[in-house]
């Protein structure tokens, strides 16, 4: 608020005014203050979104603060934590919808956010309810921890839930209505399932209709209920688990409906075998007897002695009803399992989160009842957390850090928490030690109350069970009926066995998770009171969890917003000034204005200042201290000293001071980043530009290679589409000109057949004719021809005559053309001939030539093994003496088997090679007769043929020569041996000259 006069008056007047223009958010130093407009105003979606997320509007928003908490959550590195406080029924609810929608649009990306926000349906079907005051009111405290990523981006939650008001379950004030969920489902279940569960009517339910309230104006429970169960599909809750949900709303519908007859005296009773108790034990998945048993009995354990209890119509009530409020409690407890797995699955948790606080407001009714004892110390604590942060450590960092400080008086709830929480003469410890007593009643707690608080500021005994406290927001008047029952929250071990033995799935789940919660061991089959089967009591689990609560906001930056209900009607347009009031000085706004205004609510250290502005600095303080540094930094800006304080490690501005440093660093960071985008870009260009180049030059090498490889295939091409051209036109002229002559002789002979037909025997026709033309001759005068016609008859036969004689010409050099042709072909078929018969004889010759030999060796073999046997007898008889006379006829024999052995390898290599020749003069005749296709000029080849055939001719003959002087050399030598008389096959060898 920018007032010139701060006074209780003008800011009452500035808030009806902005109220009545429909603006209903106001800034309040550091505190944003909403005022329930009762109706839909336009000022929230996408536009207002895109304003505040691009700064082009600042004024008081719900989006301006969890804006600045997601800019304060990446710039400082710290969770943040938006706290929404007040009365019932001024719009906390709605208020942090809001927030987290803005959250989600700015963090989304992922998809996680709109599973976030649908879980906003789902918590307020099963955990809001009607009230006096509100429609809508939450009867649980909600805080959702939404994690970001590095980037900024929304990556996981985690939704935790405080004081779930059971009691409403079985009992609702006239004019107030049970939770959401019970008439969502009445209203807008299908026909498949209402038959499946068997529901009926809204008013014909005892739980409902007992405060004869069924709807609320505008509100749409069957469309509720399809809302609901599409955001149950969104958070990934499957089909069946919905059936299964549904099933234990309609079973504690219709637990409320069982009833008991009494069958004794003294007033025992069993339940009554009807509809209610047949739906519910279907529901539930266990018999009629075992839900008769947990009912109607109770089984304890005296003295190592099993005893079975009978129970009156008051305990089965009581039992009844206390069955029901633990199935919805464990229901809702269950439920938030589920969907903090959905928001939690596969997601990486960063540390950096933002909370949202949406706890119920401060109560005060006619009959205030444990609940609102519970809901208002929360309050307290909540409260002191506002203090502390804004008054009292605002103060003592002012003191420690050395600032000059008009200190702001403020009321202190330090006195009020003190009796809840001081031990062991607190409220909380008082009521925890009087349930523990077996025949404690809520009047002997009352009394010890007045007995032990009375002389404390805060506490005020009243009548019979009453008594009173004053709060922070005013003194509430509670009634301690029920205080005891409702702070133990018996729930004895017959009814957990039953939930045990149940066979649906979700039965069973409770049980187990409350049988785990035990001290005893789950084998023991009973316990001696219900109290054995729970750690803690109602409120000091509640007081533990609201310790966690109060650490994990201490350690976050919190931001406030303090809701406003203007009237108690509920209506739009209506501003009652002293209900505004009180809220106002019970949440402390005007105390939050006061310290703002002469406070200093932006501070940072010498260090990070130093660090974040000093690059603004127009010299170099790199050796400087931090502190010479941010007083540089100060001066240099032109800060008014009465603007800031210089602290000893800190700095201290007041309000908008830093924004103007931060904008200067936004625009000179921005500055930079632009000439470092240019350099950056300009290098790039260099880079790009020289790759090109790098690029285009091997592009042009590799596309000049292959057109180099593509003209060389084109070039080879053409030339052989040339050839081709050429042979084909020539044997297309050749056949069209054998064509024209065939015709022309055909022509010519049927013309002079029939002038030779025509004119044989008719001498008179000739003889007529001839005396026509001599009379023509002679009357050559009497006819007259003109002298144009008879010079254009005659340059077409001219003409005529001189096209014949050139078609004569062409023709006749065709015909000298194909003649040569035909000449070549035929000398060079008789050369080929030739060539092919000459390698043939010589061929022919070398085979005979090898073919003697080989036949003159095998003749020569036979002898030789027939001597071999002679010289082997000659040795038995003793005829020759002597180791060398022995030696000669073998040695002779492996020398001759040596040779025969060269003489097929020669043998062999003739065949081989003269195939060889065969099939290479084979294929060049092909090659240049045109019947195979190949790339090589076949008159070299032939040459280059020829001369390997020489040479290797040469080779093989001189080869076999030296062959034949070795077996000449053999021979002579077994001439001379001992044995040549008897042995002369030498003389028999052929003595055929290779040549």
């Amino acid at each position: 608020m920018q007032l010139s006069y701060l006074s209780e008056p003008s800011v009452l007047y500035n808030l009806q005014y902005r109220y009545s223009q429909d603006m209903i958010y106001t800034k309040a130093g550091p505190v944003l203050v909403a005022v329930n407009p009762f109706k839909n105003v336009s000022l929230y979606g996408t536009e207002y979104i895109d304003a505040y997320r691009n700064k082009t509007m600042d004024s008081p928003h719900v989006y301006a603060i969890a804006d600045a908490a997601l800019r304060e959550m990446k710039r400082d590195e710290v969770n943040q934590s938006i706290i929404i406080s007040g009365e019932s029924g001024a719009g906390k609810t709605e208020t942090a919808k809001i927030a987290m929608q803005y959250l989600a649009s700015l963090g989304g990306g992922s998809g996680i956010e709109y599973e976030i926000l649908q879980t906003n349906p789902i918590l307020e079907a099963f955990g809001n309810a009607k009230t006096l005051r509100n429609d809508n009111s939450s009867r649980f405290g909600k805080l959702i921890e939404i994690h970001f990523s590095t980037t900024g981006r929304i990556c996981g939650a985690m939704i935790q839930t405080f004081l779930l008001e059971k009691s409403r379950v079985v009992q609702c004030a006239v004019g107030e209505r049970s939770y959401h969920i019970f008439y969502q489902l009445c209203a807008g279940a299908p026909a498949s399932l209402r038959e499946k569960l068997n529901l009926k009517k809204v008013d014909e339910f005892k739980y409902l209709k007992q405060s004869c309230c069924y709807s609320i104006a505008g509100v749409d429970d069957a469309q509720m209920f399809r809302t609901v169960t599409e955001a149950m599909n969104i958070v990934h809750i499957s089909k069946e688990d919905q059936e299964s949900v549904f099933a234990m709303v309609s079973a504690v519908l219709w637990l409320g409906d069982v009833s008991f007859t009494v069958i004794d005296n003294e007033n025992h009773v069993e339940i009554i075998v009807d509809e209610a108790s047949e739906t519910v034990a279907e529901l539930l998945g266990c018999s009629i007897e075992d839900l008769n048993l947990a009912l109607s009995k109770r089984h304890m354990k005296v003295n190592n002695e099993n005893i079975v209890q009978k129970l009156t119509l008051a305990q089965a009530t009581d039992t009844r009803d206390a069955l029901a409020k633990s199935v919805y409690a464990s229901l809702f407890e269950w439920l938030v399992e589920q969907i903090n797995k959905s928001l939690s699955v596969g997601k990486r948790r960063t540390g950096r989160s933002i909370s949202i606080l949406d706890i119920y407001g401060f109560e005060s009714f006619d009959k205030n009842s444990f609940e609102q004892f519970c809901i208002n110390y929360a309050n307290e604590r909540l409260q002191q957390h506002f203090n502390r942060h804004l008054f009292k450590l605002e103060q003592e960092e002012y003191v420690e850090d050395g600032i000059d400080w008009a200190k702001v008086d403020f009321e202190d709830n330090q006195d009020c928490l003190n009796l809840f929480e001081k031990k062991p003469l607190g409220l909380l410890s008082l009521l925890d030690e009087e349930s523990t007593f077996p025949n404690a009643t809520d009047l002997t707690f009352a009394n010890k109350l007045k007995q032990h608080l009375n002389s404390n500021s805060c506490f005020r005994g009243e009548r019979g069970k009453a008594f009173a406290v004053r709060h922070y927001a005013g003194e509430v008047v509670y009634d301690s009926s029920g205080f005891l029952e409702k702070n133990r929250d018996l729930l004895h071990m017959d009814s957990i066995q039953l939930l045990a033995k149940c066979k649906s799935s979700l039965p069973q789940t409770f049980a187990s998770k409350m049988l785990a919660q035990s001290d005893n061991s789950i084998s023991v089959p009973y316990r001696s009171s219900a109290a054995d089967s729970q750690k803690l009591s109602v409120a000091m689990k509640f007081k533990g969890q609201l310790f966690q609560l109060m650490q994990r906001l201490e350690s976050t930056t919190p931001h406030f917003i303090r809701c406003i209900k203007p009237n108690n009607l509920q209506l739009p347009a209506i501003y009652e000034q002293g209900l505004v009031l009180q809220q106002l000085k019970c949440c402390g706004v005007l105390e939050v204005v006061r310290i703002s205004r002469s406070g200093y609510p932006t501070r940072m250290t010498h260090q990070k200042f130093a660090r974040r502005y000093g690059f603004l600095l127009l010299e170099d303080v790199a050796s400087q201290d931090p502190l010479s540094v941010s007083v540089a930094i100060l001066h240099q800006f032109n800060i008014l000293p009465e603007m800031y304080q210089v602290g000893y490690t800190k700095l201290f501005f007041r309000t908008g001071q830093i924004g103007k440093l931060e904008d200067t660093r936004n625009r000179t960071l921005h500055g930079i980043l632009r000439v470092q985008s240019c350099f950056r870009g300009h290098q790039a260009r260099h880079h790009a530009r020289e790759r090109i180049r790098g690029v285009l030059a091997l592009q042009s090498f590799i596309c000049g290679e292959n057109a180099r490889h593509i003209y060389s295939c084109l070039l080879r091409k053409h030339r052989a589409a040339t050839i081709l051209q050429r042979n084909v036109r020539c044997w297309l002229a050749r056949r069209y000109f054998t064509n024209i002559r065939r015709a022309s002789l055909v022509i010519q002979s049927g013309i002079r057949g029939n002038l030779v037909r025509r004119c044989n025997g008719n001498i008179d026709l000739i003889n007529v004719l001839k005396e026509f033309e001599s009379k023509q001759e002679a009357e050559g005068d009497q006819i007259l021809i003109k002298a144009s016609v008879l010079a254009e008859l005659q340059r077409r036969i001219l003409k005529a005559e001189a096209t014949v004689r050139e078609k004569d010409e062409e023709n006749e050099m065709l015909h000298q053309r194909l003649q040569q042709y035909e000449n070549r072909w035929l000398e060079y078929e008789q050369k080929m001939k030739a060539m092919e018969e000459m390698w043939q004889k010589q061929m022919r010759s070398l085979q005979s030539s090898l073919s003697v030999a080989k036949k003159s060796l095998a003749l020569d073999e036979t002898p030789r093994m027939s001597d071999s046997s002679v010289d082997q007898s000659w040795e038995i008889n003793g005829t020759h003496a002597g180791s060398g006379s022995q030696l000669v006829p073998r040695t002779a024999g492996r020398e001759m088997n040596a040779g025969l052995s060269v003489i097929n390898r020669l043998a062999e290599e003739f065949e081989q090679r003269s195939q060889v020749f065969a099939d290479d003069a084979t294929f060049l005749v092909e090659v240049k007769s045109g019947q195979a296709d190949a790339s090589l000029n076949p008159d070299m080849e032939l040459r280059r043929l020829k001369q390997n055939f020489d040479s290797w001719k040469k080779d093989f003959g001189s080869r076999i020569r030296e062959t034949k002087v070795i077996l000449n050399k053999l021979g002579t030598g077994n001439d001379s041996s001992p044995n040549s008389v008897k042995r002369k096959w030498w003389g028999r060898l052929n003595t055929s000259k290779f040549s």
